[in-house]
């Protein structure tokens, strides 16, 4: 594995405006969100609202990405992602959900999610994540991938491959009638080939005009998740994958998750709508 550095906290800059044209979710300004109390299943007006948030997420993230390289800061990458989704009259989920400071997450190295973009420099070796949600027509569309920076060691290079490689297996045992804990036990089998740890308290979950509706997609095989999928329900699924343990720390910033043992980690995302035989990715650039 590289040798760099263990990441610090870098500076925030200023909170980027949003039009007040754009509508916002119900959350922003206030310290969480209201309950979900909806249903899990939508119907296909709202899958089709849900299509259109989930295009934008994934195309800002595919703009951010165009500037990964060594010697960008994580702020340059939030920058692009936020300006994509207002020019489409989307609001980023991210900013101001619980109080979160930008518009997308930038995970690197051994964080496992939720790092926070600030005068932090890509490396040449680094791997990162950009995790990109936006809010449109009252719903939300969440994904994330992890790339490379510059020349990046094979060890990496294999665990980013393969965390994106579960989660595509994820979404092929996605069916009508089966229960969500088929997922993580896909996921799972296929890492412990590998000997890669997989992090269980942080999930999927349900989205819809909620940004967290309350379903929980484990990336383990965990028998409690015993929701059995039906047409029409709509979560991600977005496995975390490290090179060590999956236990963690958290930062002092009360977001960044960081794997215990500081070894890197990968993680892949889509939402998803369960169809009559299986999954449709909505967020597809």
């Amino acid at each position: 594995m590289s040798g760099q550095s263990l990441l610090v906290p870098g500076k925030l800059s200023p909170v980027r405006q949003v039009p007040a044209s754009i509508p916002r979710p119900e959350y922003v300004g206030k310290p969480g969100p209201a309950p979900y109390t909806g249903p899990e299943v939508q119907d296909a007006e709202t899958v089709g609202r849900m299509r259109v948030a989930s295009r934008i997420a994934a195309q800002a993230m595919a703009e951010a990405a165009k500037a990964v390289a060594p010697g960008v800061t994580t702020d340059e990458l939030d920058r692009i992602a936020h300006e994509y989704m207002i020019a489409h009259d989307a609001y980023p989920s991210d900013l101001g959900y619980r109080g979160f400071p930008k518009s997308l997450c930038t995970s690197l190295n051994e964080v496992i999610c939720h790092g926070i973009p600030d005068s932090t420099v890509l490396r040449d070796g680094d791997i990162v994540n950009l995790d990109v949600t936006a809010f449109i027509h009252g719903v939300h569309g969440d994904c994330n991938a992890t790339y490379l920076v510059g020349e990046v060691d094979e060890e990496s290079q294999l665990l980013v491959e393969r965390t994106r490689e579960s989660l595509a297996r994820a979404i092929k045992a996605v069916r009508p009638g089966r229960q969500i804990n088929v997922i993580g036990r896909v996921i799972e089998s296929y890492a412990k080939r590998f000997g890669y740890g997989v992090v269980r308290d942080f999930t999927g979950h349900g989205i819809n005009t909620s940004f967290h509706s309350g379903l929980i997609i484990p990336h383990y095989d965990d028998p409690r998740a015993t929701t059995v999928m039906r047409p029409g329900m709509t979560f991600t699924i977005e496995p975390m994958l490290t090179l060590g343990t999956h236990e963690y720390d958290v930062w002092d910033d009360g977001w960044t998750v960081v794997t215990k043992d500081r070894k890197r980690t990968a993680q892949f995302e889509h939402t998803l709508v369960v169809t009559d035989d299986g999954a449709e990715i909505l967020t597809l650039p």
